[in-house]
């Protein structure tokens, strides 16, 4: 009794070490968004374009500047010629040690817009990254999606390959015990232990299936490839977006897809480039003041080794009368990759709407699919039933058993493969009409039939 008892217990622990925590959609797109290195990358890239941003900001404010030095200068006199004297004369002694401190303040007063140009740019640009890391969001969602509901379609194969044989088990049980009262010849025990051994090699296969696609959806989450996994979310049950005309996904999609917001706002950067370039063509003005603080002060006669300070205030103008047209080429090149950017931005604008519409027909096809195949299980069910009943009793052959069995079998395979696909026709549709590209269910839980 201590020896069943100590078998139980080792039996219960190694299944228990088997099966993994119960896994919903949304924790394995949770769990995802965490381990991502492609939405660290994207998100790091977007930082910096933050900063460049803050820094071209920085540049339209004043920038005080604070700078010092010291010189050792060899000793001597400094002397001074004068045209009434024949020889030079000695004003004094040179100072060796010079130090000198400037406290400067810098302030744009007119660039031709250029620096205002250049900070929307960058700013702009900045939000474009930002709707980037939206999107690779998204994107990535909807390859989890895509790997946790092939995992769930691949084990639910597998439960049906195993049903399948536990079924031919019982009609090799069946055909053998007609073959002994005579109803039955031993071409028919053949004819199902080959089934059998077909259906044994198919579960094998399912198995193998199951197991790689646990690794992808491990893969997928950025966990170890043999963690073990217990899917608790089905298909079904989710938000799918609603039965809107093509019109109005593809208007929703322009409004709220990442990536059309992110060509949007890569364009209008675009124009405020050529603005900036244009910027050249105008002269630049500067207000410049300072406060020195030197020893010696130069500005102060005769020179002597003490502190003195003094301040100065101007405007500075810049102005390229002639570059050679440097200018002109700069601004060629803004409207050259303006120009880029829109025509990008209308490419993508058509792609949104041809990918919104063959999303919307996948969906309502998947939805009539899985109308279809519900029925088609049923039938497969009642026609096994009525023809199993018929052979155990000498009144069907076992070709039609066996042909019943291998369409019921093919019916429950396409109906939980239509599930899948109308899950993932909904989570596609959702991701290109702007949604997070993965739908979790309202009610996870194991459905069965």
């Amino acid at each position: 009794m201590k020896r069943l008892l100590m078998c139980v217990l080792l039996g219960a622990a190694a299944a228990a070490a088997q099966t993994g925590k119960p896994l919903t959609l949304e924790e394995a797109l949770a769990t995802a968004r965490e381990n991502s290195r492609l939405l660290g990358i994207v998100a790091a890239r977007g930082e910096g374009d933050r900063a460049r941003a803050d820094e071209a900001q920085a540049s339209l404010y004043p920038g005080l500047r604070v700078t010092g030095g010291y010189q050792r200068i060899s000793s001597g006199q400094f002397r001074l010629l004068s045209t009434s004297t024949p020889l030079p004369f000695t004003v004094g002694d040179v100072v060796e040690d010079n130090w000198t401190f400037r406290v400067g303040l810098r302030q744009p007063l007119f660039t031709g817009f250029s620096l205002s140009r250049v900070s929307e740019a960058a700013g702009l640009q900045a939000d474009a990254s930002a709707f980037d890391r939206t999107m690779a969001e998204r994107d990535l969602a909807l390859n989890v999606t895509a790997a946790y509901w092939t995992l769930y379609q691949a084990r639910n194969v597998r439960r049906l390959t195993a049903e399948n044989v536990a079924r031919l088990e019982s009609y090799v049980r069946d055909t053998e015990r007609l073959v002994r009262a005579g109803l039955a010849t031993r071409s028919d025990v053949l004819k199902v232990q080959l089934q059998l051994s077909n259906a044994r090699i198919a579960r094998i296969d399912a198995e193998n299936d199951a197991q790689v696609a646990m690794m992808n959806l491990n893969t997928a989450m950025g966990s170890a490839p043999e963690t073990e996994l217990e899917l608790s979310s089905v298909p079904g049950g989710a938000q799918q977006p609603g039965d809107a005309p093509p019109e109005a996904l593809v208007g929703r999609a322009q409004a709220y897809r990442s990536d059309y917001l992110a060509a949007t706002a890569r364009a209008s950067a675009a124009e405020a480039a050529v603005g900036a370039a244009r910027g050249g063509w105008w002269p630049q003005l500067e207000l410049t003041a300072g406060y020195n603080l030197n020893s010696p002060n130069q500005r102060y006669q005769p020179l002597v080794g003490e502190f003195k300070g003094n301040w100065d205030i101007g405007v500075l103008m810049a102005f390229d009368v002639w570059n050679w047209n440097a200018t002109g080429h700069r601004v060629e090149q803004a409207e050259a990759a303006e120009k880029q950017a829109r025509l990008q931005q209308a490419q993508l604008r058509d792609n949104i709407a041809l990918e919104v519409r063959r999303a919307a027909l996948s969906l309502h096809r998947s939805r009539e699919k899985l109308a279809v195949s519900r029925l088609g299980v049923e039938q497969a069910r009642e026609h096994l039933r009525v023809t199993a009943d018929r052979y155990r009793s000498g009144l069907a052959t076992s070709t039609e058993l066996l042909d019943a069995e291998v369409a019921l079998l093919q019916a429950e395979t396409q109906h939980e493969g239509a599930r899948v696909e109308d899950a993932m026709a909904a989570a596609v549709l959702e991701r290109a009409v702007g949604g997070p590209g993965g739908t979790v269910p309202a009610n996870p839980g194991k459905e069965g039939g």
